[in-house]
């Protein structure tokens, strides 16, 4: 599991680097344009961002947006009460929040939170539904329900909103291709869906996802 830190006071941004290379492979940066780089160059389970980066009010929303169209997870780390942080996301959502001071214990909880999300889909991933528990949602997309996972189908050559409410969701492409919102996919791929309106999807090969709410 990779995480991207993004902090631009030397001190926790190295504490907190330390902390979480405890139990996954961070990235660390100082800036919001070395922020947008290491998005560009690499994929990420989740990115940890301060919201004022360098002290620029849109640094951490510029940080979000990149990372909502590479289809990756957010947690936004501040001091600010919850309402202007949301005013300074608007119209983005985080999909974490870390308010300062925390305990490291504390943050080392939400990173586990999504750590744990990943080795779920993984796991479940093992074991496909059987094609009685598949129903038709939309022309050429195909749902199954188990227990807290929801399998997704799509035959080659269909578009359509994604078929279920977002809340968070963790997805793993297992088979095929997948265009989510414009940003293209190939198996294996494990990419995040953010709460907000579903996405239009596009399959030209057809393809199988597996996909899991986070939680907490």
């Amino acid at each position: 599991m990779k995480v991207l830190l993004v902090e631009d006071d030397p001190s926790l941004r190295e504490g907190m680097g330390e902390v979480i290379a405890d139990f996954v492979d961070v990235r660390t940066v100082a800036s919001v344009d070395a922020a947008l780089a290491a998005l560009r160059e690499e994929r990420f389970e989740l990115v940890l961002a301060d919201l004022r980066i360098g002290g620029a009010a849109t640094g951490g929303k510029t940080i979000l947006e990149a990372a909502r169209r590479r289809l990756q997870p957010v947690a936004i780390v501040s001091a600010a009460a919850e309402e202007e942080i949301r005013k300074a996301l608007h119209p983005f959502t985080a999909d974490a929040l870390l308010g300062k001071p925390f305990q490291l214990e504390e943050m080392t909880a939400l990173v586990e939170r999504f750590l744990a999300l990943r080795k779920d889909a993984d796991r479940l991933s093992k074991e496909q539904p059987p094609e009685s528990a598949w129903t038709e949602a939309a022309p050429g997309v195909y749902l199954a329900r188990q227990s807290s996972e929801t399998w997704v189908r799509f035959q080659p050559g269909t578009q359509s909103a994604w078929p279920f409410p977002l809340e968070g969701t963790a997805s793993l492409l297992l088979e095929g291709d997948l265009e989510v919102g414009g940003e293209p996919q190939t198996a294996p791929r494990y990419f995040f869906l953010s709460t907000g309106h579903p996405p239009t999807a596009r399959s030209e090969k057809g393809c199988l996802v597996l996909s899991l709410p986070l939680r907490g």
